[in-house]
């Protein structure tokens, strides 16, 4: 049985640029990563970054 990542975790800077961080199962599993790597640290820059999640559309399949 396979699991389907559906859930997108991005990163979004100040300037609107998105960066795709993971791909997850659920959207719970999602947001315990975006709450870990929010959190300050000092290797970590100060500010907090902002994250999205965001549910992956399915493609419709083309036939030939």
């Amino acid at each position: 049985m396979t699991t389907d990542l559906v859930w997108l975790l991005i990163r979004q800077d100040e300037s609107g640029n998105r960066y795709r961080v993971g791909r997850y199962a659920t959207r719970a599993e999602a947001e315990r990563v975006a709450t870990t790597l929010n959190v300050p640290g000092p290797s970590r820059d100060q500010q907090q970054r902002r994250y999205v999640i965001e549910r992956l559309t399915p493609r419709a399949v083309q036939s030939s």
